[in-house]
Formats: structure tokens, C-alpha cells, sequence
């Protein structure tokens, strides 16, 4: 099941990352919307390096991960790097370090491994290291695809006709396709994008890619969701996940904690998209939150906002408590929060 064609540029594949020659090519989500370009990596340490510096995030890194793959297995099949399991695993660590928050990508890459063994444990495989990766990656990549697609039908209908929905940061391919479904339904709505300090996630990825399918949408600062609360102008509050607890907390995107407590302050609910719940995170005191160098927000796309002086800080995200979140759309279904142990826990194969 292939998506791509419904999704805008830059959630397509493709345009998320490929392979060209001997460089593994990552579609370059700090000068999206202005340039379609890619950062040009030859090693799995240049690919690390560039997840940490924001070349691609959300869920990018978890597509640039299973590239990653086929590209070391045409690297050892050149002769370029060892003919050995532990060169997958310690690509796998590599990348899992360069964003430790989102562990999506580490859980779905370890999953990988275990998948590669046989190739390795058999040396009479009549299939190349090559094929044997890409039928693989093929498999993970169309479960996804098929989980897009059913998260994205419960999500559609959430919406309702002249809604209007607040989103933080760039909640991609769930949250996008129900979009694009709630419109195919007949239903009217606007959404509200947050610009999404310090890397303009909301203005520059979201805001254009649903401009680029038709959508209405109105970019709007980071402080102005309680604004429009109070107004009654939104009526839906929807996000994505970068990790999911086992109690039903979730982490996003920095500024999602506040537009949380100001929905439950004005009864709006608030919708997570969760692709996979950690059953390894049992409550919020497990979760590693990255705090990235505070020098970043005293930027704006490389220009200097204030006094280079000043101390900034930079917490990356937010956890919010499961008693702010009205539904979380999994893989599994619609969920409340109190139940997400009850269909991932550590029963999750």
C-alpha cells in the first residue's frame, strides 16, 4: 500500500530520503518551503550527524533509519564496510543517539535486526544481503503505510464540518491524511499552525504542505492558541507523539503542554496521534527529554534575533499528563489514555 501519491513533497519517500550512487541523499527540511534540496551523506555517521542537526525530523529520521539500511547493505555488498551483523547494530546505535527522545526509529530499526538474522545465521541464503534488506525494509515500511492509513480513517472522523483544529509543530502523516479524508467526507474546516519556535516547523513544514493540497489554514504565533480558544475559533485541538507512555502520557514538540492545558481549559479536546507506544516507558520520570543547546532559539532560519550574549534554553519538548488528552489514535484504535497499557504494555511483540 503506497501513499505517496495522496502526501505532499516533502512526506513523499522519496523526498524524505534516497539513495543516489554511493550517498544516501536527506531531503532538507531546514530550507523547505523556499529550496527542494538534500543533504548528501556517504557515511552512517554523516547520517547521524545530520538527524542532529535537524536536517529532517518528527518522523523523518524513522524513514532516513530504514534508507539507512539499504544503504549499508549496497555498502557491504561494495566491499565498503564489513560483511557483519554488528555493522547494522552499531549503525542502529548511531542513529537511535542523534535524536534519543523519539525512540520510534530505535524500536522499529532493533525490529530490523532481528528480521536480518537468518541472512547472517545462514550462509547457504540463495538471496543477496542486498534483497534481503530491501524485502524487509519493504514489509516495515507497507505496516506503516497500512497504519497511516487506518489512524488517519479514526482521525477523519473527529473532524467535523466547519471545525476548526489547532496543531503544534508538524504532526505528518496520520494527522495529514485526515485531513485530506475529512475533506473527501464534504466537511469544511481551518486549520491553526503555531510557527513553531526556534525552527519554524509549523510556518515552514506544515503551514505550506497542507497549502499545497487545498487546505485552509491560518499560521498564527506560538502564544496565540489560548487566543483563539477564547474566541471560539478552534474546536479541535489535534497533535502528533513523539513518544507515548504506557500511563498515556505524551511527549511533542515544545508549546504542545500549553495549547494542552488552555483545550482543557475551554473543554476542547485534545487528540494524539501515536504510532507506537513505548511499552519500554512505563510513566513520565522514564522518558529522556532532550534539551538541545540554547544558542539555537537566539536564532532564526541562521539570523541572529537578539544579543549573541544572552543564555538561551531549549527544551525540546513537553510532556503532558494523560489528564489533558481526550484520545489517542494508535495503530490499535482510539484509545483513552488509561488504556494504552492495556494494548501495548509488554505484551507488544
Amino acid at each position: 500500500m503506497n501513499i505517496d501519491n495522496k502526501l505532499p513533497w516533502l512526506l513523499q519517500k522519496k523526498h524524505i530520503a534516497h539513495i543516489e550512487g554511493d550517498h544516501l541523499l536527506i531531503g532538507d527540511r531546514r530550507r523547505y518551503p523556499w529550496e527542494h534540496s538534500y543533504v548528501a551523506c556517504s557515511s552512517v555517521a554523516q547520517i547521524a550527524q545530520a538527524i542532529a542537526e535537524m536536517v529532517t525530523q518528527g518522523g523523518g529520521p524513522l524513514q532516513v533509519g530504514l534508507t539507512t539500511m539499504r544503504f549499508l547493505a549496497k555498502k557491504i555488498e561494495a566491499g565498503h564496510e564489513s560483511n557483519a551483523l554488528t555493522s547494522f547494530a552499531s549503525a542502529v546505535e548511531l542513529l537511535a543517539a542523534a535524536r534519543p527522545t523519539n525512540t520510534t526509529m530505535r524500536r522499529t530499526l532493533e525490529r530490523f535486526l532481528k528480521h536480518l538474522q537468518p541472512w547472517y545465521a545462514n550462509d547457504s541464503s540463495q538471496k543477496s544481503l542486498i534483497t534481503f534488506v530491501g524485502s524487509i525494509i519493504d514489509a516495515i515500511e507497507a505496516g506503516f503505510d497500512a497504519d497511516y492509513q487506518q489512524m488517519s480513517d479514526h482521525g477523519s472522523l473527529l473532524i467535523t464540518n466547519n471545525a476548526g483544529i489547532l496543531t503544534t509543530c508538524f504532526a505528518e502523516h496520520t494527522f495529514i491524511l485526515s485531513l485530506i479524508k475529512a475533506r473527501e467526507q464534504g466537511k469544511n474546516f481551518t486549520v491553526y499552525v503555531p510557527e513553531t519556535r526556534p525552527y519554524l516547523q509549523g510556518a515552514r513544514l506544515t503551514a505550506p504542505a497542507l497549502v499545497e493540497l487545498g487546505l485552509q489554514v491560518q499560521l498564527i504565533t506560538d502564544g496565540m492558541g489560548a487566543h483563539f480558544m477564547g474566541q471560539g475559533a478552534i474546536t479541535h485541538y489535534m497533535t502528533a507523539a513523539d513518544v507515548v507512555a504506557m500511563d498515556g502520557t505524551v511527549v511533542n514538540k515544545t508549546g504542545t503542554l500549553a495549547n494542552a492545558i488552555c483545550a482543557q481549559y475551554y473543554q476542547i479536546p485534545y487528540t494524539v496521534f501515536a504510532m507506537s507506544p513505548d511499552p519500554s516507558i512505563h510513566t513520565a520520570s522514564d522518558i529522556v527529554m532532550e534539551e538541545r543547546d540554547g544558542k539555537e532559539v537566539l536564532y532564526v532560519n541562521g539570523k541572529l534575533t537578539t544579543l549573541e550574549s544572552i543564555t538561551g534554553r531549549y527544551p525540546a519538548f513537553d510532556c503532558i499528563d494523560p489528564a489533558l488528552i481526550s484520545h489517542i489514535i494508535t495503530p490499535k484504535g482510539l484509545a483513552f489514555p488509561h488504556e494504552i497499557d492495556s494494548l501495548y504494555g509488554q505484551r507488544e511483540k
